[in-house]
């Protein structure tokens, strides 16, 4: 399944790209996306039109240098987008979480293998996808996908899992063991002959992520569509730090579209409960306060999402033991922002259905997908264990796991 082509809202792809174009070829298209995510996720609706026109105007390359073709924005300017993406649509926020961890590896390491090759495809506004997991009933991070040499090329079979933004992407990355038990990984087209795309994801939310299963099934995957084979750790080993502050934006962007379902309806929709002291629901002081919470939590995701982005933006450049230690440091404070976020947006979603009475239930609004994408997000990468790290490396120094969950 491929993606439907849509004009582009602006005319980005021929002037040079800036933060502020980008921001404001996006708002229309977020606009539309915003009005319509309770209706497509309760239809599984996917908006391949939307997408498409989201990737035209250059979103993905808000970070990527100028000098690469990009926008040049900061890390903290990409992560305020991710977040205004997550507030009109969250699961769709998460979909394109591959294509901006593509754009964030080539701006990041000036040694990515490939790399003028993905910027070239990310200039030619391609969508990435790509997981490592898979579901074989052994612990997480086992490998059962293989790959076979033949003369001079490999072939692939395996499934993975968690393929998310497959369904909108034109490349797929992901690795398989060797016959000799190493690691390759490789990046391939997703209409390459073999390659099966299933809308299989069914999670109670984030529903339209696009993160069921990719099948390989005799797939052939060229020498130089190998970006890696074996392990060559960076000075840097946490090099998954970004990837996790994106799943907290996404959280960031839940609780923000929280705050402002819950204005609008105390505005238009809600009215006082009969030995309410007000004549209209927006001077009911229970109302002022439960909004005033979900603000509070809403502030409270941003901010720390925001000030983690800032610091992992500051680790570029950096080599030897000081990009470890500081690393490991961002590690921690990514951690304790993704911890936050996610009780946050819980918070927020739950809160919501303290604005009005029973009519704030009604199915057709959708309220709560909020607190069940919250939910489904956060159970990606256990908040638990970000917490325990995060104590251990204040108490101890305990460095952080480098499995690319921290």
């Amino acid at each position: 399944m491929t993606a439907l082509h849509a004009e582009p809202e602006s005319s980005s792809t021929t002037t040079e790209l800036t933060v502020a174009r980008i921001r404001s070829a996006i708002a229309p298209i977020l606009r539309r996306l915003g009005e319509s995510a309770g209706r497509r996720e309760s239809a599984r609706d996917y908006a391949y039109a939307e997408v498409r026109a989201l990737a035209e105007t250059g979103v993905i390359l808000t970070g990527v240098p100028r000098a690469d073709g990009g926008a040049g924005g900061s890390l903290r300017e990409v992560v305020e987008v991710v977040i205004e993406i997550a507030r009109a649509d969250s699961s769709l926020a998460q979909a394109l979480r591959g294509s901006f961890l593509t754009a964030e590896r080539v701006t990041a390491r000036p040694d990515l293998p490939q790399r003028d090759l993905t910027l070239e495809r990310l200039r030619a506004r391609d969508l990435f996808a790509g997981t490592v997991n898979e579901r074989s009933g052994g612990a997480s991070g086992r490998i059962t996908a293989r790959a076979r040499r033949r003369g001079d090329h490999w072939v692939v079979d395996g499934e993975k899992y968690y393929s998310t933004g497959g369904l909108y992407a034109a490349w797929f990355s992901t690795q398989a063991l060797s016959e000799d038990g190493e690691v390759v990984r490789f990046t391939v087209p997703v209409e390459r002959d073999g390659v099966e795309l299933l809308d299989d994801f069914d999670a109670v939310g984030q529903r339209l992520t696009a993160s069921g299963t990719t099948r390989f099934t005799g797939v052939i995957v060229r020498d130089d569509e190998v970006t890696e084979v074996g392990d060559n750790p960076p000075d840097n080993p946490w090099q998954g730090s970004f990837a996790q502050l994106y799943l907290a934006a996404v959280q960031a962007g839940i609780a923000a579209r929280v705050l402002a379902d819950a204005v609008r309806y105390v505005r238009e929709k809600a009215r006082p409960i009969k030995h309410s002291s007000a004549g209209v629901s927006v001077e009911d002081p229970y109302v002022r306060e439960t909004v005033g919470a979900i603000a509070a939590h809403a502030g409270a995701a941003r901010a720390v999402v925001l000030v983690a982005a800032e610091t992992l933006g500051g680790l570029r450049g950096l080599r030897g033991a000081d990009a470890r230690s500081a690393g490991a440091a961002a590690s921690v404070q990514v951690a304790e922002a993704s911890s936050t976020a996610i009780d946050a947006a819980l918070a927020a979603a739950e809160a919501l259905f303290d604005v009005a009475g029973g009519s704030i239930t009604d199915r057709d609004l959708g309220f709560d997908r909020h607190w069940r994408n919250a939910r489904t997000a956060a159970n990606h990468n256990p908040r638990q264990w970000k917490q325990a790290v995060a104590g251990a490396y204040h108490l101890t120094g305990e460095e952080p796991p480098t499995s690319g969950l921290f």
